[in-house]
């Protein structure tokens, strides 16, 4: 009967090791079907701002269009040449004025952008599985040499 107790126990210690290494797969998949859903959401929002900031720069291009139209045709109604004087270093500036603020638009894009990207150093369980079934083993092995 003495002689069956460190056999139990060695099977005991394989059965413990085999449920840990299989915890740890599950843990694993289920891990990497969250990384595969957190990158599905990541490129729908990159995707959606991406939309939006383009939304955005074509209202404004479609509005600076417009104003630079109207202030032309009110210039021109007036006697004044459009293109030459006070009346082009106006339309330049509405134009530098839709550049600085397209330039804004795209800064405020990129840190959206980073903002959400998930780290790197974000751990799938993976590695911390197989460690704690070397561990369990270990305990069991010390457990079988007492």
């Amino acid at each position: 009967m003495a002689q069956l107790a460190p056999i139990a126990t060695a099977l005991t210690a394989g059965v413990s090791v085999f449920n840990s290494v299989q915890q740890g797969q599950a843990q694993s998949a289920n891990a990497k079907a969250q990384a595969n859903a957190a990158r599905v959401q990541e490129a729908a929002r990159v995707e959606q701002t991406a939309l939006q900031q383009a939304a955005e720069a074509r209202a404004r291009e479609s509005r600076l269009a417009g104003t630079l139209a109207s202030t032309r045709a009110r210039l021109a109604a007036s006697g004044i040449s459009p293109d030459e004087g006070s009346a082009a270093a106006l339309t330049t500036g509405m134009e530098r004025e839709a550049a600085a603020a397209q330039s804004d638009s795209d800064q405020i894009f990129a840190s959206r952008l980073a903002a959400g990207r998930r780290s790197l150093l974000n751990n799938d369980g993976s590695l911390t599985s197989y460690l704690r079934a070397g561990t369990s083993f270990g305990t069991s092995l010390r457990n079988l040499l007492d």
